[in-house]
C-alpha cells in the first residue's frame, strides 16, 4: 500500500549556501518534518507511541541527495511517499520540488521499538501501518 503526505517548507537565507545547495541536515530536518506532520492527523508521535505500547518510532538508515539548487524564497513542497511495509520496518522516500523541478531526494527505514526487561526491540509495524492508512493516510 502507497501513502503519499506533502507539506510545504519556504526557503529561507542559512538553508543553503551561495551556491543555492542545500545544507544535508538541513534536508534531514525537512524530511523529519514532513514525516511528524504526517502523524499529526493521528495524534502525533506521543499518542500514536501510547496507543501502540511503543517508546518510538526510531530511524534506522537514512540518505538524501541534492539535485538541483534552492533560493530564499522557494517554496519547497515535500511528498513523503510510505511505499515499503515490512514486517518490522517502515521504508519511506522523500523527494522535494519547488514547482516541478526536483530539488532533493531521500529516505529513511524507521522501526517501531518497545521496552523489554533488557532493553528495547523492533515490534511488529503492522498496527501502525493500519493507523496510518486510514481514511487514505
Amino acid at each position: 500500500m502507497i501513502v503519499e503526505h506533502h507539506m510545504d517548507h519556504r526557503v529561507s537565507f542559512g538553508d543553503c549556501d551561495p551556491a543555492g545547495i542545500a545544507f544535508y541536515p538541513n534536508m534531514f530536518a525537512w524530511f523529519d518534518r514532513t514525516f511528524h506532520d504526517w502523524l499529526r492527523p493521528h495524534g502525533g508521535q506521543a499518542a500514536l507511541c501510547a496507543r501502540l505500547g511503543s517508546i518510538g518510532f526510531g530511524l534506522m538508515e537514512a540518505g538524501a541527495k541534492f539535485r538541483t539548487p534552492l533560493r530564499p524564497d522557494d517554496l519547497l513542497t515535500l511528498t513523503l511517499r510510505a511505499e515499503e511495509w515490512g514486517n518490522k520496518t517502515l521504508r519511506l522516500h522523500y523527494a522535494g520540488h519547488v514547482g516541478d523541478r526536483l530539488a532533493l531526494t531521500g529516505h529513511e527505514v524507521r522501526g517501531l521499538f518497545q521496552p523489554t526487561q533488557g532493553g528495547i526491540k523492533a515490534a511488529a509495524i503492522a498496527p501502525l501501518r493500519d493507523i496510518l492508512c486510514q481514511h487514505g493516510g
